[in-house]
């Protein structure tokens, strides 16, 4: 297996696994790394809490990081050990019940299953009439349009998922012209070269990812942003759980390797977007909101519509005029940051995507 294919499917496989932390499953553990590199399949151990749809938490997990397709997998329930095989092709949700607390999930996830996320899995995407998201190895279907080029690589963000284009109209209708933008977990770059496409003064993205930071700046570079224009930071995360150490874990500290000093521009940006998972979103609330100026907009993403009231509990007491966009299922949250945090909570509004 050659190494980037092996890079390519750990970073996914780490992803999932984290994934189906935010939707549903108490703990999840990975196959060693060492196993991985040695073997055509890894294993994730789930569980998950009594009455949890593990196949409607699966789906939506590897929705989330961009899978196209979900790879096999088998549950086993509870004590009994009666395994129900499963696998992409079945359309039967086949999971048996009992009164067991929990239910063990064993997923494998065949090299054949993600490896097969190739180039002709890509198509470009209108955002919105006149946007549109375009792989670096397709032709733009209107050169007139505003077209972000993209070659996603290892990273997250294709403009496909109803999360990312969510958080695109929302870039869209904030931006006028000059502002400066923060994307908190930065994956591909999607966000941050959008917001310069459409007229913002500046966007800076982070990620604990080398990988995405890599695929975001080569995806600048596509789209002839300059450095100084669009400024990415690897960063680190001292204080979180070492099961998130790999996700975004929070803007803690810049890894020294790079040679640039610790992030400390809070308190600057006219928008911040956070386009993650729930896990994070919860807790890191008090850091993402650090970074927006006084009035400015916090646009957050990567969660599903029944997972609102966690986010609009846990933000209330930051922002105003809170507002909710959803396609299918997901869901976008965007309210304008308290001047005064000790201020009523915010309206609630329901808005159309």
């Amino acid at each position: 297996m050659g190494r980037s294919l092996w890079e390519y499917l750990w970073q996914k496989l780490d992803m999932l696994s984290e994934a189906l932390l935010c939707f549903g499953a108490s703990s999840t553990t990975m196959d060693e790394e060492d196993t991985f590199k040695n073997s055509d399949e890894i294993f994730i151990d789930s569980i998950f809490p009594e009455g949890e749809d593990v196949n409607v938490c699966i789906s939506h997990a590897a929705n989330s990081i961009g899978l196209k397709e979900i790879p096999h997998y088998e549950v086993k329930m509870g004590e009994q050990y009666d395994w129900i095989k499963k696998t992409q092709a079945q359309n039967d949700p086949g999971i048996a019940q009992n009164d067991k607390d929990v239910a063990p999930l064993l997923a494998a996830f065949a090299l054949a299953d993600l490896g097969n996320i190739t180039r002709e899995s890509f198509h470009p995407v209108e955002v919105i009439e006149g946007i549109w998201v375009v792989p670096q190895w397709r032709s733009p279907p209107d050169f007139q349009a505003t077209n972000i080029i993209l070659n996603p690589g290892l990273a997250f963000g294709t403009g496909e998922h109803p999360t990312t284009k969510m958080c695109l109209l929302l870039l869209h209708r904030l931006i006028k012209g000059g502002e400066l933008v923060f994307d908190y977990g930065t994956g591909s770059g999607v966000l941050a070269i959008a917001a310069l496409k459409f007229g913002a003064a500046l966007s800076v993205g982070i990620d604990v990812d080398p990988q995405a930071i890599t695929s975001a700046r080569q995806n600048a570079a596509l789209n002839n942003i300059r450095p100084e224009k669009m400024q990415l930071h690897l960063v680190t995360c001292k204080t979180c759980p070492s099961s998130m150490d790999e996700r975004i874990c929070g803007i803690v500290e810049e890894q020294e390797s790079n040679g640039m000093g610790i992030i400390s521009e809070t308190g600057k940006y006219d928008v911040v977007i956070a386009n993650i998972l729930l896990n994070p979103l919860l807790d890191l609330a008090d850091d993402i909101v650090s970074y927006a100026k006084p009035g400015a907009v916090i646009g957050l993403s990567g969660i599903l519509s029944d997972q609102l009231s966690y986010i609009i509990e846990q933000y209330s007491p930051f922002l105003e005029g809170i507002s909710v966009s959803e396609i299918d299922g997901w869901a976008c949250v965007s309210g304008i940051k308290k001047r005064n945090p000790a201020d009523s909570r915010g309206n609630f509004q329901l808005a159309e995507a």
